[in-house]
């Protein structure tokens, strides 16, 4: 019963959450792609199926999916891994194979045993970098995976081998990460076949060293969701110290806590992100500040690149934006989206989910930033099943990125084949870069749309609250601004199922099957 000093959307807070030992969610009963899909593998699964008594776990076969999906993504390296990468200038972009891995083998300096950070790279190596420009736990990966490999023989050989032993050390990167997923929403573990199945996932994940960061916020995301507020900051800072991205999330979960009232679990987390972050940098700061800071000085200067809307703007004028507006603008586009997240925080009729507010903030730190790499497609998708698991949405924005993947290389390949012209001209890879960055920003606003109308929100429809939430799952809100303090109208309009947030949606026709 609401008390006098409940705040007005309090009264309309869900009721107590499903357990978990509630059904499992099955996708094939509430979503039309996944159940056409079924058809591949037997048909929809019918409720009287004994569920749990076989060694087939749903998290097992995600696992399993996962691992299958990636070795598919090694053969189509295949033809790099044989001759493209060491012979010719354009055949790695035509066969759309290209990794920096073996490249930077040599070009960093693990081929001469020279340490990250410490040792300085003459400029004739690596072009006049200096040092490595990737953050500290990412250059211990790279450092790890250049001790497993064999350093005799040529260096062909050598940065072939160096590309497998990274391949198997990201291998297990991409399980965890589908795992995790798996079984951050604990009713909903099939989910994780989203990710295990992304097909630009697959063509991503040996670019670079991207899922090591990918892989740990994955894992926070699940301690958050087992309400471990500790654990998911240590994760989440050493997730940042392997890629800047992470700690964009303690912004949407600062926004969070502060409507849910949760200030002691907030703490906790950045408390712990902060030292386990300081535990991996302190010790390189100090002893090799030059080597350490290149990351960050290297992300500041350099120019507009790949995949971003400022290259279309760079490329089509006779005055192209510089470095330093750019990083300006790009600064001020992410805090005005950060502003309008808390606006979506503070008045949404039902406090959003954790994990459509981090696919938010991410995607706008990525479709504002002044390069999209092809494999920053990896830190979205854990993010987006999360957000929004339905099946349509999510492969239309998997064809968008798809379709990237093949305009950045075939654009490469007409650069760098000379008049011989073999590829995409520049407007052509223009309109991949708009197809790329409109699919994400589709994949956004269905998000939105979502938290302005919890009741088409696939997650909460099935009966949930906020299972990737933790603390904030079921919570009471205590702050709440404009429209959130009011009960929303809009459900009246929807001819689909009403749901009581917190309780299963009403049964279909279709009960009986997955």
């Amino acid at each position: 019963m609401p008390s006098a000093e409940m705040t007005p959307a309090s009264r309309y807070e869900p009721e107590p959450v499903r357990p978990a030992t509630a059904e499992p969610v099955r996708p094939t009963s509430e979503d039309e792609i996944a159940r056409a899909g079924s058809e591949l593998i037997g048909g929809p699964l019918g409720r009287r199926a004994l569920l749990g008594t076989s060694w087939w776990t749903p998290v097992r076969v995600v696992a399993l999916v996962a691992i299958g999906m990636f070795a598919l993504g090694l053969v189509q390296k295949a033809p790099c891994y044989h001759s493209a990468w060491f012979f010719g200038a354009s055949s790695q972009y035509t066969k759309a194979c290209y990794s920096d891995i073996p490249h930077l083998y040599q070009g960093r300096g693990f081929a001469d045993h020279l340490v990250p950070y410490f040792d300085k790279l003459p400029d004739d190596m690596s072009g006049g970098m200096g040092y490595l420009e990737y953050p500290v736990l990412t250059g211990l990966f790279m450092e790890v995976a250049s001790w497993l490999t064999p350093h005799s023989g040529g260096i062909q050989h050598q940065e072939q081998w160096y590309w497998f032993v990274n391949a198997g050390m990201l291998m297990v990167c991409a399980a965890v990460i589908a795992v995790c997923v798996a079984r951050t929403h604990h009713r909903r573990p099939w989910d994780g076949l989203l990710v295990a199945l992304a097909p630009a996932f697959m063509l991503t994940a040996t670019i670079n060293w991207d899922l090591l960061a990918v892989a740990l916020t994955a894992a926070a995301m699940l301690m958050w969701s087992r309400s471990r507020p500790v654990a998911f900051g240590v994760l989440l800072g050493l997730a940042t110290a392997a890629k800047l991205y992470p700690v964009f999330l303690l912004g949407p979960l600062l926004l969070l806590c502060w409507r849910a009232g949760k200030w002691r679990e907030y703490a906790q987390a950045v408390g712990g992100a902060v030292i386990a972050w300081l535990v991996v940098n302190l010790p390189v700061m100090l002893f090799a500040f030059p080597g350490w800071s290149k990351f960050y000085t290297f992300s500041q200067e350099r120019g507009v690149d790949f995949g971003s809307f400022w290259l279309i703007w760079a490329q089509n004028s006779s005055n192209p934006p510089s470095t330093g507006f750019v990083n300006a603008a790009a600064m001020v586009l992410v805090v005005l989206a950060f502003l309008g997240i808390a606006a979506l925080a503070f008045t949404a009729p039902r406090r959003p989910r954790f994990a459509q507010l981090a696919f938010l903030i991410v995607a706008a730190f990525i479709v504002t930033n002044k390069v999209y790499s092809p494999q920053y497609v990896l830190w979205l998708v854990p993010l987006a099943v999360l957000a929004r698991p339905k099946w349509r949405d999510f492969l239309i924005w998997q064809a968008c990125e798809v379709a990237y993947f093949l305009g950045i290389w075939m654009y490469l390949a007409y650069t760098t084949s000379g008049d011989a012209h073999k590829g995409l001209p520049t407007h052509g890879y223009h309109w991949a870069i708009v197809l790329h960055l409109v699919g994400t920003l589709y994949l956004c606003a269905v998000v939105v749309r979502d938290i302005l109308m919890p009741e088409r929100d696939v997650v909460r429809r099935s009966g949930d609250d906020d299972p990737s939430g933790g603390v904030l799952d079921g919570a009471e809100d205590v702050f709440v601004l404009g429209a959130a303090a009011h009960p929303p109208r809009h459900a009246a309009h929807f001819d689909g199922a009403q749901v009581d947030w917190g309780r299963p949606a009403p049964p279909s026709a279709e009960d009986g099957s997955l």
